[in-house]
């Protein structure tokens, strides 16, 4: 899975390059202003939360001694919460939403990588809103879910040091998931999507730590996001759907 997490790593190098060459930054007009439309609700929404996440943990120390010390650490987890909440929402409204912008960009990409325009699923604009509201849906539960548990783990002694890297890395299988759904929408049905980037969990991860960082970017962050990642997952898929043209 290593090697897997590599190359979705390698995957953005020459994006910017392969955008230009086929001129598709027209195409993210759309998803750049979700993007960022969306990051300001949620910061918003984050920024008006924070303290009263930290109270209602605090609340679990029911003692006098050492209740400022305890009141900061929960600040803290309360912080961590509402960021993983944040990039939990923030990734998977911005690709559902995207889903029909993104879809052509992808077969475009796929096109120019194969060297010619293939059959594929024919679906409408509806159908790909449809399939992304689906898949990011069914993924931001598990995703949820997961997180809940890890965060959890967080408070055992030793092996709650593993929480973030835990947490960070669901955040990006998650992230890669939605990236490389836009290519095998045109593939597979819904099902069978889930068991390849299943099988493929590494160029998912590889993917999704990049999409994560870049985040924490501030404004270029949230604006080239979708732009690079969907075409690194886009290369790395088609990859792997045609094996004897890489």
């Amino acid at each position: 899975m290593l090697k897997n997490i590599i190359k979705g790593l390698r995957a953005y190098g020459g994006t910017f390059k392969l955008i230009s060459q086929l001129g598709l930054w027209k195409y993210f007009g759309v998803p750049i202003l979700i993007s960022v439309l969306t990051a300001i609700g949620i910061g918003f929404a984050a920024y008006g939360f924070s303290d009263n996440i930290g109270g209602l943990i605090s609340r679990a120390w029911i003692w006098d001694w050492g209740s400022e010390t305890f009141r900061t650490i929960s600040d803290i987890l309360g912080g961590i919460m509402i960021v993983t909440l944040g990039l939990i929402l923030y990734k998977h409204i911005v690709m559902a939403l995207s889903a029909p912008f993104m879809s052509p960009v992808s077969e475009k990409i796929e096109a120019h990588l194969t060297g010619m325009q293939r059959d594929h699923r024919k679906t409408s604009f509806m159908a790909q809103l449809w399939r992304g509201i689906k898949v990011n849906g069914r993924n931001l539960l598990m995703e949820l879910f997961l997180s809940i548990l890890i965060f959890i783990i967080g408070f055992i002694p030793i092996i709650g040091v593993i929480s973030t890297v835990l947490l960070f890395l669901v955040q990006s299988y998650y992230a890669g998931f939605g990236n490389m759904d836009y290519t095998l929408e045109r593939h597979f049905g819904y099902s069978k999507s889930i068991r390849f980037v299943s099988d493929h969990r590494g160029l998912a991860i590889g993917n999704g730590i990049v999409f994560i960082l870049m985040l924490f970017i501030p404004v270029l962050g949230i604006i080239f996001v979708l732009p690079l990642s969907v075409t690194a997952a886009t290369t790395e898929t088609v990859k792997v759907l045609y094996p004897s043209e890489k």
